[in-house]
């Protein structure tokens, strides 16, 4: 579900059951040209649909952080910190192109990029993204 699909009216009702903010991080740099841009938001759109369809009904995607690859590890602690204090107990990172995996980030429960899921595609979107988010859920916390 995305956050523009939740009406003000709706939200106390559907609040204990989406429970896993999805954060997409797309990394640009603003040097792409428009068609560069294009790829890089169908790669991100590519990965955060492994997460989204199968998790539909628990998981709720909000905007994307678009720009930043050098330095953004302050703003994305910031981002899930808030997102976190505002109810959420699960943070999820989820980026194409950008290697998330080796910043120092609080207050994430799962990054999801190519670099932390080795194998074909196939695995990577089969069972190593939905069997490790299924795992943090079960355990309650980072796995």
């Amino acid at each position: 579900m995305k956050f523009s699909e939740v009406e003000s009216s709706s939200w106390d009702e559907l609040r204990p059951y989406l429970d896993t903010c999805l954060i997409p991080v797309t990394g640009l740099t603003g040097k792409e040209q428009p068609h560069e841009v294009t790829e890089a938001l169908e790669r991100l759109r590519d990965i955060l649909d492994l997460v989204e369809i199968p998790f539909k009904g628990r998981t709720i995607t909000y905007p994307s952080i678009q720009y930043g690859r050098e330095n953004i590890v302050e703003f994305i602690n910031e981002i899930c910190h808030n997102v976190k204090s505002s109810g959420f107990k699960f943070v999820f990172l989820i980026s194409a192109d950008v290697n998330l995996l080796d910043l120092s980030l609080s207050n994430i429960d799962l990054v999801v990029t190519p670099q932390g899921f080795t194998g074909s595609e196939s695995s990577l979107s089969k069972t190593g993204i939905q069997d490790k988010i299924q795992l943090i859920w079960q355990s309650g916390g980072v796995v």
